[in-house]
């Protein structure tokens, strides 16, 4: 019986550090911020307008073509990689995608200023402009044809390593995907070379490989829909994306960073059933033997 008042004293001082102070902590390291927000309502966006994708298609061809490929329209990039980023300091997206990946509305508001769409226009005064001009002198009603024109063209449905690729590497690495091939034997470094995206983002953006290990699912959720939450003055652009396309980045960082998070888990149950049994048969041959003793 002695015994058994230990381990209730040892399991309720572990419980109350660990249900207790644990999560006060984390509290502390990380500060509460709202829960993210997939309708960016704060945007000048579409405003409930319908686009003519006919229409779209000859505004985006005029006016996106010199800075952005458009693969799927038979648009190749004008320059490489290297000296698009030279040029532009981060290496412009294929827009091939761009309809699929990130919210109606947050495009259209991105197409008319983009870094107030993206929350950094901190990071340009004194004379700095964004790469991307201002398209505001438009009216709405052709910043919505290019938004369906965009949508019109994206595919249906994405890999996550398609999503990871267009939506993050363009700035972060995650190297470790070298080593998960799925078919098609890719680099997963950034396209953007590292003096380029320095020189733009004032520190070279982190490697995502082990990122699902050192954060938790719901601050990577939290930082990629609003990375000024997290990090107040942060040189990362609030990106867009859709939550389906945002869920498919985080699962792809884990099927890199984590691929055994299920099969580990799958273990827990049966490894303290386990446990449960060693200890109960343990304590009946305690027992046992000290009733041999006394």
């Amino acid at each position: 019986m002695r015994e058994l008042k230990i381990l209730a004293v040892v399991v309720f001082f572990t419980g109350a550090l660990y249900w207790g102070v644990e999560p006060f902590a984390h509290s502390q390291l990380h500060k509460h911020v709202s829960t993210p927000e997939y309708t960016f309502s704060d945007v000048d966006g579409l405003k409930g307008m319908t686009g003519d994708a006919t229409k779209g298609a000859e505004l985006v061809t005029a006016n996106c073509i010199a800075c952005h490929a458009i693969e799927k329209a038979g648009f190749p990039p004008m320059m490489d990689d290297e000296t698009s980023a030279a040029s532009y300091g981060v290496v412009p997206p294929d827009l091939s995608t761009s309809g699929h990946l990130y919210n109606a509305d947050y495009l259209a508001a991105f197409i008319k200023n983009p870094a107030k769409a993206a929350k950094v226009e901190h990071k340009f005064t004194d004379g700095a402009v964004h790469p991307m001009p201002n398209y505001d002198w438009m009216q709405p009603q052709e910043i919505a044809d290019m938004v369906a024109y965009l949508q019109s063209i994206a595919p249906a449905a994405m890999t996550n390593k398609e999503v990871f690729v267009d939506a993050c590497q363009r700035c972060h690495s995650i190297k470790y995907g070298d080593f998960r091939f799925d078919g098609t034997k890719s680099s997963m470094l950034s396209k953007t070379p590292d003096a380029n995206i320095k020189a733009y983002m004032g520190t070279i953006p982190p490697d995502l490989s082990q990122y699902i290990r050192s954060r938790s699912v719901s601050y990577l959720h939290e930082f990629i829909n609003e990375p000024g939450k997290h990090l107040e003055g942060t040189a990362m652009p609030r990106v867009g994306l859709t939550e389906d396309v945002e869920n498919q980045v985080v699962t792809y960082m884990q099927e890199v960073g984590d691929s055994s998070k299920d099969e580990r888990e799958a273990l827990a149950g049966p490894f303290l059933g386990y446990l449960v049994i060693f200890a109960i048969f343990a304590w009946l041959w305690k027992a046992k033997i000290w009733r041999e003793v006394h």
